[in-house]
């Protein structure tokens, strides 16, 4: 009797180690994972993944904008911030890492695109798709996924500028500060490797450079999403 006693003493913590080790090491194996499919829009689709230390991946097919032929496959690797970051695996833990229903149901409101939230880690492999949902947490974080989506299409339109049309470069560039400084798009460390390039290009008018040097130099984690 004694030594089943002294078993179980020594049991019961090892195993509530190995489960708050488990745990621990699903939530630092995590990914989010964020979709969106418009048709007619631009870009048609895109889709972005970011796991716990802010690694992040982004696709999206389409036109490079809605009043041009030309299309472009973008894929593209970048690092969230760590405010970013903290604050999306915050708001998917809050939405219940979209296990539930995520939808609103309410069948009047426009179509905004197809959206589609999932979560995986050593644990749990959950998702949800949806048009509007009026959950405050998958609201913010869906915001932050387009906030940041939209930073990464300039990315895309601004790469393929600069190689093909560069007299472009000036109102793309204009657009993006404007919207920068409005806060409509983040994380803008993303796209700094274009941006970089375009201030190294001697070939590009002093004017362009200038202002790809202040977008560079803005707050990059700046966004509507971070707000509380």
């Amino acid at each position: 009797m004694m030594r089943a006693w002294h078993l179980r003493v020594v049991l019961v913590p090892v195993l509530l180690l190995m489960v708050l080790g488990a745990a621990a090491l699903a939530a630092d194996s995590g990914t989010i994972t964020f979709s969106l499919d418009f048709p007619n829009s631009a870009p048609e689709h895109y889709s972005m993944s970011v796991q716990a230390d802010g690694n992040a991946k982004y696709e999206s097919t389409g036109k490079i904008s809605l009043d041009s032929d030309e299309r472009d496959d973008y894929h593209t690797e970048f690092s969230f911030s760590d405010a970013t970051r903290t604050r999306m695996f915050q708001l998917a833990s809050q939405a219940h890492y979209f296990a539930g229903k995520v939808d609103s149901g309410n069948k009047k409101l426009a179509f905004t695109g197809a959206k589609k939230l999932a979560y995986s880690d050593g644990q749990k492999n959950t998702s949800a798709e949806y048009n509007y949902s009026s959950q405050p947490a998958v609201q913010q974080l869906t915001t932050i996924f387009q906030s940041v989506a939209a930073t990464l299409e300039f990315g895309r339109r601004l790469t393929y500028f600069h190689r093909y049309q560069k007299l472009a470069l000036d109102d793309e560039l204009k657009r993006m500060e404007d919207q920068a400084r409005r806060g409509e798009i983040t994380e803008l460390q993303a796209v700094k490797p274009v941006l970089q390039q375009i201030y190294d290009d001697s070939s590009v008018m002093n004017v362009v450079r200038a202002r790809a040097l202040r977008i560079m130099d803005m707050n990059p984690a700046a966004s509507a999403g971070n707000r509380r």
